[in-house]
């Protein structure tokens, strides 16, 4: 089955704080709907642009683009 990383894009001074308070929402949304993940990051890819993501089995990927609208995905590869 394909694994695919949703990815929540941050931009400016505060965007790594920003990308981090996202994540707990994330991990509190998958926890709530008893989603299973196999994993849940940030990444900060500059000084003003950080990204939050979670890897989910393809089979969830509808459920949670349609619900938390992430702004791209991609597959996820380790």
């Amino acid at each position: 089955m394909k694994k695919i990383k949703l990815i929540w894009d941050f931009r400016g001074p505060a965007a790594k704080k920003t990308a981090e308070h996202h994540l707990i929402h994330l991990q509190e949304y998958l926890a709530l709907e008893n989603i299973p993940f196999i994993v849940t990051d940030i990444e900060s890819l500059s000084e003003f642009h950080t990204i939050a993501y979670i890897a989910v089995e393809e089979i969830y990927m509808k459920k949670i683009r349609d619900e938390l609208k992430p702004h791209r995905g991609q597959l996820y590869t380790l």
